[in-house]
């Protein structure tokens, strides 16, 4: 027998370990909690408001700081775990991300809770790379590889839409903060189990970690982003322009380094590849959609329709099936007919129920809103869980933490825009609204700053002129949801046509790696 016949084998036999699910349930554990911690605070938006009595902006930082900081240091943390050892940095993350959850639920003011958010995000930077580049290096079969990257894909995109159920329920019975103290005792086990059941793995010749280019990374994602959230609500201000100027100067830094150091943080060089690129970008784009959509939905069906926390949990929850069955089923249906095709029919899906979601007004019946948040999780599904499985393939497993980051930097980067973009749009209409003349100007300020916080002014007011004056709010909420829902409807199908030609000739792996 040859010496590959026999590596052959070998890699075949251990892609055939029966330990390798049991390690994937560990893992899928770790996305399942990061990804319900993106959008689990949208339900208790609401009561946090009512709490902590954080302005506009403030509730705007509280709900995407935590995706922004995760942007920016995956990256960095991917290539860290690819140096130090993908387990090591999980379980170090995992233990982190339970301690600073303790932090978030007990915030008393809005400046702490922004803080304990953006910690957050560091603890969870460290997992997210980490997951999929373990599963890189435990599934050596492609097929199979792409079956445990579709129940990762399918946790990672259903998380994101089951965090307002698991929100809502708990916020039936407990305080806002109790959505943060479940991470701890998933977090424990997520530890405990994780130590016994997986293998490490890092590549052997990363070289240093590049703390320059951390820093790099970090200010420069954040400062474009902060810049993209600030422009569409406050326009173009000093302090916008600065911030782009900022982040783009640290973002071109960052490039031009990696391109000169013998080990980068991330090979820039994938870029050049047509199929990564596309991959990435559509990555971003599903995100983009189905983040910016359950946030906003979920002060739509409490704050406009009246439901309650576990009701509005509930009604998101077809997003969650959608994804969850098409991400089981995408790596097969993108051998059987195309990467490209399997992709641009989960963005224009995503695309489509967006463009539905302009005709909603305040009694729009829930058969309409399900059946868009059915067809936005089976787009997302298709096209994140096969974009997901191109990245990770494309590159040599010693890199899969790298390449484990641009996706998941993509993931959070989407997740970030689509609630800072559309939020934007829907607060910057929201402002817009005109309070009956007899509201005292405190009250009226009060009230422009959210519809969360328009409710609790209300209450100062007499019966009538609350209602005159809420039923405003929510009229100019559901105009800018409408307008968000068109802008991010035309990204997505703009997107689609995009991936069409960017993903042509794309194939995923068959077979077991030599």
């Amino acid at each position: 027998m040859s010496r590959t016949e026999e590596l052959s084998r070998t890699r075949g036999a251990e892609g055939r370990s029966p330990g390798r699910w049991l390690a994937l349930s560990v893992l899928v554990l770790a996305v399942l909690l990061v990804a319900v911690d993106a959008t689990v605070l949208g339900l208790a938006t609401p009561s946090l408001s009512e709490d902590l009595k954080p302005s506009g902006t403030q509730l705007l930082w509280i709900g995407d700081i935590y995706s922004f900081v995760i942007a920016g240091l995956l990256v960095s943390m991917g290539s860290l775990g690819d140096r130090i050892g993908r387990k090591k940095l999980l379980l170090v993350g995992a233990t982190a991300f339970g301690a600073v959850s303790v932090l978030n639920a007990y915030a008393t003011s809005p400046e702490m809770m922004i803080v304990a958010r953006a910690l957050l995000g560091v603890a969870g930077a460290t997992l997210m790379p980490s997951t999929l580049a373990l599963i890189r290096n435990i599934f050596h079969d492609a097929k199979e590889r792409s079956l445990a990257i579709g129940i990762w894909g399918a946790t990672a995109s259903a998380g994101a839409a089951v965090g307002p159920v698991v929100g809502g329920a708990l916020l039936q019975h407990f305080w806002w903060g109790s959505v943060f103290l479940i991470n701890l005792p998933v977090m424990i086990a997520l530890v405990l189990v994780g130590i016994k059941l997986l293998p490490e793995s890092k590549n052997p010749v990363a070289g240093p970690w590049d703390l320059l280019s951390v820093a790099l990374s970090l200010i420069g994602v954040i400062g474009v982003v902060y810049a993209v959230k600030e422009l569409a609500t406050h326009g173009m201000t000093w302090g916008v322009w600065t911030a782009a100027v900022l982040g783009s100067a640290c973002l071109y830094m960052f490039v031009r380094r990696q391109f000169s150091l013998p080990s980068p943080l991330l090979d820039m060089r994938l870029f050049k590849h047509r199929g990564f690129s596309g991959a990435v970008l559509a990555d971003l784009l599903t995100v983009f959609g189905l983040s910016g959509l359950v946030f906003f939905l979920s002060q739509f069906l409490q704050l406009v329709q009246g439901r309650d926390p576990l009701e509005a949990g509930l009604a998101e929850l077809p997003a969650a099936v959608g994804a969850v069955v098409t991400g089981l089923m995408a790596g097969r249906y993108a051998r059987k007919y195309s990467v490209r095709s399997v992709v641009t029919g989960g963005l224009a899906a995503i695309g489509l129920a967006l463009a539905v979601l302009t005709l909603i007004h305040k009694e729009t019946g829930y058969p309409l809103l399900g059946a868009s948040l059915l067809i936005v999780g089976l787009g997302a599904g298709f096209s994140f869980t096969v974009t997901a499985d191109v990245i990770l393939s494309s590159v040599p497993k010693e890199q899969a933490g790298s390449a484990s980051a641009v996706s998941e930097t993509a993931y959070e980067l989407g997740a970030a825009l689509g609630i800072a973009l559309l939020g934007s749009i829907v607060t910057g209409v929201y402002q817009g609204f005109t309070a009956p003349a007899s509201v005292p100007a405190p009250v009226a300020d009060a009230a422009h700053e959210s519809l969360g916080g328009a409710v609790e002014a209300a209450k100062v007011l007499d019966p009538q002129t609350a209602g005159q004056m809420v039923g405003a709010a929510q009229e100019a909420f559901v105009d800018g949801l409408r307008l968000a829902s068109g802008v991010g409807a035309a990204v997505l199908l703009a997107t689609a046509v995009a991936a069409w030609f960017l993903l042509k000739g794309q194939k995923l792996q068959d077979g077991v790696e030599h």
